[in-house]
C-alpha cells in the first residue's frame, strides 16, 4: 500500500522541484558551458526496480573523453578527468538534480537504493540477497546518509537491505532530512576511493 503512496509523493514533490529549481538549473546549464565543452547532461545505463534497466540523467562533470560506463573509484587518477565546475558540482550534490526528470517518469523514487550500473555485477549481486533489487531505486537513500563512497560494497547492499525491511513513510522522512544534513556537511564523498569506512554500530542500530 505505501508504494502507491510513495508514488504519489514522489510525482508531486519532484513536480514542485522541478519547478522550484529550474533558475538553478538555468544558472547551472549556463556554468556547465562555459567551463568546458561538452553536453550539458550526461546519461549513464543504470539498474532500477527488479534490475530493470533505464538511463539516469546527471549533469556533466566530467570531460568528454572519460572513460564511459566505469566507476569514478575505478578511474585511475579520476580527478585529472573532473571539470572544476564538476568538482563544485560533485562535492555539493548538484550534479544529482536533473533526476527529478528520472523521478517524473517512474524511473527513481526520492528515497531507495542508488541505482547501481549495469556493469556493477558485485554489488548487484550484493544486493540480490537482501531484496533490494525489488525495490524502486532512489535519488537518495539509507546508505547514502551512512557513508555514501566510502562504503564497502557488502556494507552498501546490507544498509540498502536495512531499507527495504525498514520501508515506510517514517524512514524516508529520516533518509531526506539525513540527505540535506550529508550534503550541507559533504560527508562520504570521495573522489577515486570507495570501501573508506566500516560499518559502524550506530548504523546497525539504525541512528544517523
Amino acid at each position: 500500500m505505501y508504494q502507491y503512496v510513495k508514488r504519489i509523493i514522489d510525482l508531486i514533490l519532484s513536480l514542485i522541484g522541478l519547478i522550484v529549481l529550474s533558475p538553478a538549473f538555468l544558472v547551472l546549464i549556463i556554468l556547465i558551458k562555459l567551463d568546458s565543452k561538452g553536453p550539458v547532461l550526461f546519461k549513464q545505463k543504470r539498474v532500477g526496480i527488479h534490475k530493470m534497466h533505464f538511463n539516469i540523467l546527471k549533469f556533466r562533470t566530467m570531460k568528454i573523453d572519460t572513460p564511459k560506463d566505469m566507476p569514478t573509484h575505478l578511474l585511475e587518477n579520476p580527478e585529472q578527468y573532473i571539470t572544476k565546475m564538476g568538482k563544485f558540482m560533485r562535492k555539493t550534490s548538484l550534479d544529482e538534480l536533473p533526476q527529478i526528470i528520472n523521478i517524473l517518469k517512474g524511473d527513481m523514487s526520492i528515497i531507495g537504493p542508488r541505482p547501481a550500473l549495469w556493469n556493477q555485477y558485485d554489488l548487484i549481486a550484493e544486493r540480490e540477497k537482501y531484496g533490494a533489487n525489488d525495490v524502486p531505486a532512489g535519488l537518495t537513500g539509507w546508505a547514502q546518509i551512512n557513508g555514501r563512497d566510502e562504503l564497502p560494497i557488502e556494507v552498501k547492499a546490507k544498509l540498502d537491505g536495512e531499507y527495504v525491511k525498514r520501508i515506510g513513510f517514517g524512514m524516508d522522512i529520516k533518509c531526506f532530512f539525513g540527505t540535506i544534513v550529508s550534503v550541507l556537511k559533504s560527508d562520504g564523498v570521495v573522489e577515486g576511493g570507495t570501501g573508506k569506512i566500516e560499518h559502524k554500530e550506530t548504523v546497525n542500530k539504525g541512528s544517523i
